[in-house]
């Protein structure tokens, strides 16, 4: 969400007029992430968002608009695409692929309550069953693949003593991966970067899940276990909320109950969540790409919370 590909309204408007949304009105950059160009964008007939995607291919996106599509038509809160005059949901601006979709009402909450983290876990649960029937097939693009690459490339960056924590939990997790334990866990497509940041809300009415632009087919847990990372903790000092944690997981049980595997994962699970975000954190700030705007975040969040979720493994699900 920085701005690696600058738009005016003089570039914007004659593209934007092949969407039924009327006359443009103002364009605003959007500062926070690192991934691709936002903007929101206001017309005459409403409020968007424009993303111009600076990583993803024409060939790659048709699994993430047409999953958000798939969700909002099944009644899960997430924006929905709009089609151009050709019925198309990615369009061609400045040559890269772009879309424009609704934007969400409310806010993010910096300081969710244990109500926050309820509608949170009903909500990616109703998400998980609703995707189950989606035809389109796309790996979590930052899984272990993407771990096993990235790993040599920041590990010259990193203390001999961090250098030790990352090939040890690399190893953990691959052994993990390999087990029959792990591929029986339900799984099926996932946001997979469901931070407090890209949930908005009214007060406490939950009103969307955003930025599905990491999202893969992967372990439900998995899911889980990202979200939890985020909402369930103190960020400023990595402590675990326990309130917090057994709302979501409870509200999120009550619309779909955990397997007996997801209880003995769980622990584990949290460590990879954990080090997924170390990883691409780490990369982001030691090999940045060039941006208009960019702030990229501190890594050392994600090396404390993983030393802490090996350190401190939280019982099994219950």
């Amino acid at each position: 969400m920085a701005v690696f590909t600058p738009v005016s309204l003089d570039d914007i408007t004659p593209w934007a007029a092949q969407f039924a949304i009327g006359a443009v009105r103002s364009l605003e950059g959007i500062s926070s992430g690192i991934e691709n160009s936002n903007f929101f964008l206001s017309t005459e007939r409403g409020e968007f968002v424009l993303t111009i995607f600076e990583k993803l291919s024409f060939e790659q996106l048709p699994f993430y608009l047409n999953l958000m599509r798939h969700l909002a038509q099944r009644n899960v809160r997430v924006p929905a695409p709009l089609p151009n005059n050709q019925g198309e949901i990615i369009s061609r601006l400045h040559g890269k692929p772009a879309s424009i979709v609704t934007r969400l009402k409310g806010d993010w909450i910096p300081v969710p309550t244990t109500i926050h983290c309820q509608e949170v876990g009903a909500m990616l649960a109703k998400m998980h069953l609703a995707a189950q029937d989606f035809p389109l097939y796309q790996p979590n693009l930052r899984g272990l693949e993407w771990w096993r690459e990235t790993t040599p490339a920041v590990l010259p960056f990193l203390s001999a003593d961090n250098q030790i924590l990352l090939r040890n939990e690399m190893l953990t997790q691959e052994n993990f991966a390999m087990g029959d334990s792990y591929k029986q866990l339900p799984n099926g497509p996932i946001h997979a970067d469901l931070f407090r940041n890209n949930v908005m809300f009214n007060g406490e009415e939950l009103t969307g899940f955003f930025d599905f632009y990491f999202a893969g087919c992967d372990k439900w847990l998995f899911d889980v276990a990202v979200t939890v990372n985020d909402w369930c903790i103190d960020l400023t000092t990595g402590a675990t909320d326990n309130q917090r944690v057994r709302a979501l997981l409870d509200a999120y049980a009550q619309v779909r109950p955990f397997t007996p595997g997801e209880h003995m994962a769980w622990p584990i699970m949290l460590r990879a969540a954990a080090l997924r975000f170390w990883l691409s954190r780490l990369y982001d700030f030691y090999l940045p790409r060039e941006a208009e705007m960019l702030t990229p975040h501190d890594p050392t969040h994600f090396e404390r919370l993983l030393r802490h979720r090996i350190a401190h493994p939280t019982e099994a699900l219950n």
